[in-house]
């Protein structure tokens, strides 16, 4: 899962990124508000992170562009700004949720990390395909109740997967939500991972679609 941090305070965005990071997820960076609002209009991602006090264009200005252009990701507003009035704005502009600084990056990351899974249509914090859980909440992956031990990228495929099990993904969309804008997107890297991934939770429990991707079954393989 992708998320966009917009931040000015580059001390900050770098420890919100390292926590997103060591939660899962990927992360790009934004410095100003004008970058901000184009990587949020051309980039894929899940979920941003958007202050409001940016340089050459604050946050709300930015929210309200994306969500003139459709661009529905859920967004996470962290800001200084503790009055009602501000607030107001902010959802009125098409936030999902709020954060006053300072805060706690758990509580960052854990907001984040439902606002993505509600996105997915998700109510529940675990996540279940037969016997193959996800507790979103903690990043705990089990199968028949055993923990599973997974690397960081098999880790983010999964969580993928399993956001939108019972759908055919397809290579690019991964690819898309799994590296940032600067990484080399590798299909056949991704490929050996989905082959190790196969070797820990079951052979048969991902489907491939020939030409069109792959699909996590909804329940245990027959």
């Amino acid at each position: 899962m992708k998320v966009l941090v917009v931040e000015d305070d580059r001390d900050l965005a770098l420890q919100i990124g390292a926590a997103l990071a060591e939660a899962g997820f990927t992360v790009e960076t934004a410095y100003d508000g004008e970058t901000g609002e184009f990587l949020g209009a051309t980039e894929t991602v899940d979920a941003a992170v958007l202050d409001l006090g940016l340089p050459g264009m604050d946050g709300i200005a930015v929210l309200r562009r994306w969500r003139a252009a459709d661009v529905a990701f859920p967004v996470l507003i962290l800001t200084a700004r503790d009055a009602w009035v501000d607030k107001v704005a902010g959802f009125r502009a098409g936030a999902d949720d709020y954060v006053l600084k300072p805060f706690r990056m758990e509580e960052v990351v854990l907001r984040l990390s439902t606002l993505v899974r509600r996105a997915a249509g998700h109510a529940s914090p675990e996540l279940a395909a037969g016997g193959l859980m996800l507790d979103m909440t903690t990043g705990l992956v089990t199968l028949d109740g055993m923990p599973l031990k997974l690397t960081a990228f098999e880790g983010k495929l999964l969580r993928y997967l399993m956001l939108h099990m019972g759908r055919v993904v397809s290579r690019t969309e991964l690819s898309e939500h799994m590296y940032d804008r600067d990484s080399d997107r590798d299909f056949r890297s991704m490929e050996v991972v989905i082959g190790r991934l196969r070797k820990k939770i079951g052979e048969s429990r991902i489907e491939t679609r020939r030409g069109e991707g792959y699909r996590l079954l909804t329940g245990d393989p027959d």
